[in-house]
């Protein structure tokens, strides 16, 4: 993405584009990312009416992150939140956080076949193309490389020509500069979710008490992501339980729901009143 954020640096800058900018790469991607790969993908906590539906949902954006990535090491992290293996985790530091997709969130290439079966049935419900057993040996991989390949030109060509009939190269390259810099930004995100590897959760805000994991305003409201709710009650579609916290990420899978593309779903928030916040607020009322 540097030679699209260049050209929109250095030959395409306006700030109206800037704002463009920050709007798709903050919240519009973060959203995304929240909606597919998060809640979704890893934890299914919702469920689509047919593949139609789950191709819109993942191509509601320019695509960054392949699913393989993202959701084998999510399961792990949730294993062994803020504990050694734990592939976000905070307390070994942020470059270990910021580089963890290339230095310890890939698969690893050297499982057994009942293993890489059991990496199939994680990912079976996302769509992505496997590739069988030996293919995996060869390419080391979960996706076909070709399968990948194909989703991602189709993906890049048709958002570039969307933009393009829009507003021009100004437009499309504003658009995949900002995809590319959400997705470098992206990487800063567990560490501070998790108080750069310290325990500064808040009594009556942070309930999950297993890990280091705190809501934290900003990423809540831009991207649905109040991250001590999710580690509460990780399958739930919302992590927005209080009146204040927006949850961008909900509202699109409730509107699916609404008008039957979204057949299922999780919803933890009654639960998480009775069993935490009303606990709470009797306990010092």
């Amino acid at each position: 993405m540097l030679p699209f954020l260049g050209l929109f640096i250095f030959k395409f800058f306006t700030w109206p584009l800037l704002a463009v900018a920050f709007v798709y790469s903050m919240i519009i991607m973060g959203t995304h990312g929240t909606i597919w790969h998060h809640r979704y993908c890893t934890h299914r906590a919702y469920k689509f009416k047919n593949s139609f539906w789950r191709f819109i949902t993942k191509n509601l954006t320019i695509s960054m992150i392949p699913e393989e990535i993202y959701v084998i090491s999510h399961h792990v992290h949730h294993a062994k939140s803020d504990q050694p293996g734990d592939p976000y985790n905070a307390k070994a530091g942020f470059l270990y956080c910021f580089l963890a997709d290339v230095n310890h969130q890939p698969i690893a290439k050297d499982l057994s076949e009942s293993d890489y079966n059991r990496v199939t049935l994680l990912m079976k419900h996302t769509g992505v193309e496997a590739n069988t057993y030996s293919q995996y040996l060869h390419w080391g991989s979960y996706v076909s490389p070709g399968a990948a390949l194909r989703g991602w030109i189709l993906n890049w060509s048709f958002w570039y020509l969307t933009f393009y009939l829009i507003g021009g190269h100004a437009l499309a390259c504003c658009m995949f500069g900002a995809a590319g810099f959400w997705a470098v930004g992206v990487r800063t995100f567990n560490y501070e979710g998790h108080g750069k590897g310290k325990n500064v959760q808040v009594k009556g805000v942070d309930f999950n008490t297993n890990d280091n994991s705190i809501n934290q305003v900003w990423p809540g409201i831009v991207a649905g992501e109040w991250h001590n709710n999710h580690h509460l009650y990780p399958k739930s579609a919302r992590s927005g339980f209080k009146p204040y916290q927006v949850d961008l990420a909900w509202y699109y899978i409730k509107f699916l729901h609404l008008i039957g593309a979204v057949i299922t779903y999780k919803d933890s928030k009654t639960d998480f009143l009775k069993r935490y916040h009303l606990p709470h607020l009797q306990k010092y009322e």
